[in-house]
């Protein structure tokens, strides 16, 4: 299987090295320092005591890849509008594109029924450029559960975690995705195929749309937000505004707000994705983790005063920081 990696940093480092191990022709889209050191000694990734190194195509010019089996896109979900130009060289007839993002993915009301069958996002796929120019037929939908960080340029560390649930837009058993499922699980991961691949995504987001931007403005651990009275209090209340909009659009959680979140205190003094991107200096994901939720509730008229306000504070932070230009749908309405 033909597989281009598109955004080689942690994530897909790591799915880089373990794929290629399995023996599927991988090839790898990065930039700077950590493309040149994979170019000059390989890809190393360290598991616990144990490291693997792996020497598959890099570059920073997809163009010169061909065409694709698979696209697995592993960059933060704001940056995919951006480069869908130099990703297009990658897609044939039959290509598929597994969406390793976080957040509500831009594929997200295909086959989905419903009076907003086929509706984009703003916030997440601005005038709807991903869906009409990466086609959601192509999407097969994957929620990244496994930490990971670049140690070093071409260097891969795997914190924790293995597991990376794979599912069809339709809920349907393709061959494309049981094919993918497979050679995931060759490779030494979990990827069971679900049928319902939108409560998953929804599971995740729903920690993610109130964890990362208290985390940011508080630059608290989950334990410390998990475990205070008033940041736990807060983090539920996004939390049952989330659930409500979720489950207008017929999606269904497996636990209640309370496991999920003791299991994110359980994760002990772990910084977010959000919180780490402010400390670095690096864009953050407001609109993919925030900013859609906001914009699905005002799809479905579900009020949303907690979201709203954890959004209009974090925005402002990232854009003092010179890491946002964003602007939630709130602030529109409200000029």
């Amino acid at each position: 299987m033909k597989i281009c990696i598109y955004g080689a940093g942690a994530i897909g480092g790591y799915l880089g090295v373990k794929l290629a191990q399995a023996g599927a022709d991988i090839s790898l889209v990065a930039r700077g320092a950590h493309l040149a050191a994979m170019r000059a000694n390989g890809l190393k990734l360290i598991v616990g005591d144990e490291a693997h190194v792996a020497r598959p195509r890099c570059t920073d010019n997809p163009a010169g890849l061909g065409l694709q089996d698979v696209v697995i896109i592993c960059l933060k979900a704001h940056s995919i509008s951006g480069v869908i130009a130099q990703m297009k060289p990658l897609l044939g007839a039959h290509t598929r594109i597994v969406t390793a993002v976080n957040g509500i993915p831009y594929w997200y009301f295909y086959r989905h029924g419903g009076a907003y069958e086929g509706s984009t996002l703003e916030s997440i796929d601005p005038g709807g450029r991903q869906w009409r120019e990466l086609g959601p037929e192509r999407a097969i939908g994957c929620i990244v559960y496994p930490a990971t960080e670049i140690e070093s340029p071409g260097v891969v560390r795997h914190v924790y975690g293995d597991r990376f649930p794979l599912g069809e837009p339709s809920g349907e058993r393709s061959a494309d995705v049981e094919r993918l499922a497979a050679l995931f699980v060759k490779a030494g991961l979990q990827a069971p195929v679900l049928d319902r691949i939108r409560d998953e995504i929804w599971l995740k987001l729903w920690g993610n749309v109130c964890l990362n931007p208290i985390s940011a403005l508080t630059h608290a651990t989950l334990d410390v937000i998990c475990s205070d009275p008033a940041t736990r209090a807060l983090s539920k209340a996004i939390m049952l505004e989330t659930q409500t909009i979720a489950e207008s659009f017929g999606v269904t959680f497996r636990v209640d707000v309370e496991r999920r979140i003791e299991g994110a205190r359980k994760v002990g003094a772990h910084k977010t994705s959000m919180l780490q991107d402010l400390e670095r200096g690096r864009a953050m994901e407001i609109d993919p983790l925030v900013t859609v939720v906001q914009e699905m509730g005002r799809l479905t008229g579900i009020p949303t005063p907690s979201i709203d306000a954890v959004l209009a504070l974090v925005s402002q932070r990232a854009k003092i920081a010179g890491l946002y230009d964003g602007v939630p749908a709130r602030a529109v309405e409200a000029a």
